[in-house]
């Protein structure tokens, strides 16, 4: 049987892809993608894309629902590009990721007998961002925000999404309501005409600090002291309002250019007993209480004793290794972005470490710094982004021939490809333990501990 778009076929779902889509086989075989689906539901299924090997459909009539289903809370869900999950309830949504990481482990690394600890789950699925980047679109009544539908740049209107604070949701409010009473527009990608791009909102929880950067195609908006009253007067929590300069046709969000316009232009907050400052640019992850527990579980893997050089690579602006300053003797943080740097040395100086130095560059660089001094690491910890680690860095860190890796991950398919290098290079894979930092999301963190044979 040859299958065509717009054919209905039966499916049983029976996993789930790593973007969250279910996965189904045709009559004859084929491996179909259907999107909002669970694992146990029948359905049929419209084909919208047929490849050789496969295809994508969508639902066009659910037979019988899976027993995780639940009815979406959000009338956004399935629109904008941000939760896959929500149909389903959480604790089979730990179930997928702790499986999509044992699934990477077995097909991509090849480990059959890995120790794979259970998945660390969110105590706070819902409203539990402490960042958020809400685009501004024009519509026939005026100035709307939402969030980015999936592969695109159409603006979905999202009056309260749950994954973020209340206040979130009230800034855009105050927002919305001052752009349209001043008549003033949003930027416009087709013709690089209108302001206000962007509103990029930041908390800090723990010292309950507020930041409102509002992203602009110019210095700033008319009026904008009207803005800033209105704020002040509605949020309590408002420590910073700040205009952030991007007139650059890109997909980049923010500028290099900031104006602080009332308050100050950091914010302060607290993780694992460290005091962070936050500007509009600094890395700080978006999920502060699970973060605590990430970090927490780096700590116990890396075990330090007090006598170690811990290395970390990959640093940002310094959270995971000043966290564990004070259990070893010296910590050397590695970051390639400049500013970031300046970053760490700050948060050190915040937190009156002086045991700890930052170096500007690649890991290459690094090593070769450190054995110029005669310096070797014991412990190297390494948080990559998605893509993780090339070749050549995971050279580098075995010719430091450290005692013990942790290795901090955001993408279990590229960990697995990665810890394949590593044993090859004699490193034993002890134990993983997958984190749930984005909750309703596909992502999933995980922490790999390391040792040398």
């Amino acid at each position: 049987m040859t299958l065509k778009k717009n054919d209905i076929v039966r499916l049983n779902i029976t996993s789930v892809t790593a973007q969250g889509s279910g996965v189904g086989r045709t009559e004859d075989g084929m491996v179909m993608f259907v999107p909002l689906t669970a694992v146990g539901d029948e359905l049929d299924a419209r084909i919208l894309k047929v490849k050789k090997s496969y295809s994508f459909g969508k639902i066009e009539q659910l037979l019988t629902p899976s027993a995780s289903r639940v009815k979406p809370d959000c009338p956004a869900f399935a629109k904008c590009g941000g939760c896959v999950y929500r149909h389903i309830d959480y604790n089979s949504e730990l179930e997928i990721k702790h499986n999509r990481v044992r699934d990477a482990m077995e097909r991509i690394g090849g480990f059959e007998a890995l120790k794979i600890n259970p998945i660390v789950k969110n105590d706070r699925p819902d409203r539990y961002r402490n960042k958020a980047m809400i685009p501004a679109c024009n519509t026939p009544d005026g100035v709307d925000f939402g969030f980015y539908a999936n592969h695109s740049h159409r603006v979905i209107p999202c009056a309260d999404c749950l994954l973020q604070p209340e206040s979130f949701n009230r800034v855009v409010e105050l927002t919305k309501a001052f752009m349209r009473s001043t008549s003033q527009t949003a930027y416009d990608e087709a013709t690089g005409k209108g302001k206000l791009r962007h509103i990029y909102i930041r908390y800090a929880e723990r010292r309950r600090e507020l930041m409102v950067c509002y992203v602009v195609n110019g210095n700033g908006l008319k009026h904008e002291n009207m803005l800033i009253e209105s704020l002040k007067s509605e949020l309590p929590e408002l420590k910073s309002v700040v205009f952030n300069s991007n007139r650059e046709n890109t997909n980049v969000v923010l500028g290099s250019k900031n104006r602080t316009a009332y308050g100050s232009e950091c914010i302060t907050d607290e993780l694992c007993g460290r005091t962070f400052k936050i500007s509009p640019h600094s890395f700080y992850q978006v999920n502060r209480d699970q973060a605590e527990k990430l970090y927490t579980i780096t700590a116990d893997y890396a075990g330090l004793k007090g006598d170690e050089v811990l290395l970390d690579l990959y640093c940002g602006t310094g959270t995971i290794g000043l966290t564990m300053a004070d259990r070893c003797r010296e910590l050397v943080g590695v970051e390639i972005v400049e500013d970031a740097v300046l970053n760490a040395r700050e948060n050190a100086r915040l937190n009156n470490i002086e045991n700890a130095r930052f170096i500007c560059g690649d890991a290459a660089f690094a090593a070769d710094k450190l054995k110029k001094e005669g310096v070797s690491p014991d412990v190297v910890i390494i948080d990559p982004p998605r893509k993780g680690c090339d070749a050549e860095l995971i050279e580098t860190i075995v010719s430091m021939s450290p005692d013990k890796i942790v290795y901090v991950s955001c993408d279990p398919e590229t960990l697995a490809r990665d810890l394949r290098k590593f044993s090859d290079n004699n490193y034993s894979i002890k134990e993983l333990t997958p984190v749930d930092l984005f909750s309703r999301t596909p992502h999933v963190e995980t922490v790999a501990r390391l040792v040398k044979e």
